[in-house]
């Protein structure tokens, strides 16, 4: 059995944690497709090729453990941007995603680019301000050298990137649902998210 949820939406909105919950909840499989682009930021920050960095790409990439720093971040976004990167992780993405027993994939162009026939699509977004102080607080709590002005400054930078770019914007897709988890509980959010996908099936 194939079923494909596409989750997608900003940074810190909280649609890793969601789709961490529902894979868990409905025991499908979890891809953070995020962790791709952070997997070529990081071999580029090396010096190899972004092109050469994307098509050779191993799924134990995806476990090195400074994939998470702001720094990989920030040359994840700006690989993001290239066509040719984009293309090699598409087939990678279909591929997780045409599993048998359910995948949950989550990102900025599941629902639009990568799965558009997905079983459910949902972006998961949240104010600017919020996304910023969540990611402040995770960031500062692990020690890194980071000001609420500056993650500010980062996020609405990287959303500007993200959605005017030419390749893949992030949008969300006509027929997502949308979870605006501003003024919710993470409770409440992952909740939300499994009503959606619990709809889905029985429909």
């Amino acid at each position: 059995m194939t079923f494909t949820v596409a989750i997608d939406g900003p940074a810190a909105a909280g649609k890793g944690t969601i789709s961490k919950a529902v894979a868990a909840h409905f025991g499908f499989a979890h891809l953070d497709t995020g962790l791709l682009y952070r997997a070529v930021g990081v071999k580029v920050i090396a010096g190899q090729s972004p092109i050469d960095a994307a098509q050779t790409l191993d799924p134990s990439d995806l476990e090195d453990d400074s994939l998470r720093t702001a720094t990989v971040a920030q040359a994840a976004s700006e690989v993001a941007v290239i066509p040719e990167v984009r293309a090699a992780l598409v087939d990678f993405q279909r591929t997780f995603a045409a599993r048998d027993g359910g995948a949950v994939l989550d990102g900025r162009d599941i629902g639009t680019v990568i799965c558009p026939d997905a079983d459910v699509k949902l972006f998961v977004t949240a104010s600017a301000a919020c996304r910023a102080e969540r990611r402040y607080k995770e960031l500062a709590g692990k020690g890194h050298d980071v000001t609420p002005a500056g993650v500010l400054a980062d996020v609405q930078e990287r959303d500007k990137r993200d959605s005017e770019r030419a390749a893949a914007p992030m949008v969300a897709a006509e027929n997502a649902t949308l979870i605006d988890t501003s003024d919710m509980s993470v409770e409440q959010a992952i909740a939300a998210a499994i009503s959606a996908v619990d709809t889905a099936r029985h429909n």
